[in-house]
């Protein structure tokens, strides 16, 4: 608790131990948490076409899903936005804005 270079939040500590520990009941009732997360996306990335960084949400209905679904299964710090970084983070939502030489790259 006293190293400044980790999480000192006793609620998150507990909560990555607990929600490590709902991962694996993800993956042993879906097979792995990969086709649990892309379940709510319907298998393929969802390919947004903003025009500008200011057009992109903090959340979508789909992270609203997912964060009221992890929840449900006992995880913590798992609300709407942190969802949709997630989501954004590995590939099931695709906010690249039009332009971006990577919003066409990103294999949908």
């Amino acid at each position: 608790m006293a190293n400044a270079g980790i999480i000192r939040n006793w609620r998150k500590i507990e909560a990555a131990v607990n929600n490590a520990k709902g991962v694996l009941q993800i993956q042993e009732e879906f097979g792995s948490f990969d086709k649990y997360v892309w379940g709510f996306v319907g298998g393929k990335p969802i390919l947004n076409d903003y025009r500008s960084m200011s057009e992109i949400p903090t959340e979508s209905e789909e992270s609203r899903d997912l964060s009221k679904d992890l929840k449900r299964r006992g995880f913590g710090f798992v609300g709407p936005t942190i969802c949709y970084s997630f989501m954004q983070a590995v590939g099931l939502v695709n906010d690249h804005v039009k332009g971006c030489p990577y919003h066409d790259a990103v294999d949908t």
